[in-house]
């Protein structure tokens, strides 16, 4: 059992930036691919991108590349969502996920097998 909890959503004016972290505890994550995902208000819950366990492969969003950067610390069992040039598009409940298996490039939500309760981010214009 892994239990994910984000933090560091809130308000922001588009043009800002943020940083969400995703905790895990319950057991170490070192070891497994981590994931961000979003849900806009009436839309399905997309694919943002994917940190391998090491932190040397990353997969993103095609339409996120150059403005969203992911990263991790095993040490402290957290990953991190670095959202920069923040667009209202980019309004959504933010979650974290964790995939027991390896490598990135899986964006389907029904291979990642725990989820975060998620973290709302408001991007206002």
């Amino acid at each position: 059992q892994v239990q994910l909890v984000e933090s560091g959503g809130g308000l922001v004016q588009a043009g800002g930036s943020l940083r969400l972290s995703c905790a895990a505890s319950g057991r170490t994550i070192s070891t497994y691919t981590m994931a961000w995902f979003r849900q806009a208000p009436g839309k399905e819950r997309e694919f943002v991108g994917a940190i391998n366990w090491s932190g040397g492969s990353t997969d993103y969003a095609d339409s996120l590349k150059g403005r969203f950067t992911i990263s991790r610390d095993n040490a402290k069992n957290t990953v991190y969502l670095q959202m920069n040039s923040l667009k209202p598009e980019d309004t959504a409940v933010y979650y974290c996920a964790v995939r027991f298996g390896g490598g990135v490039g899986v964006r389907l939500r029904n291979e990642y097998k725990y989820w975060g309760q998620g973290t709302q981010v408001t991007v206002s214009s």
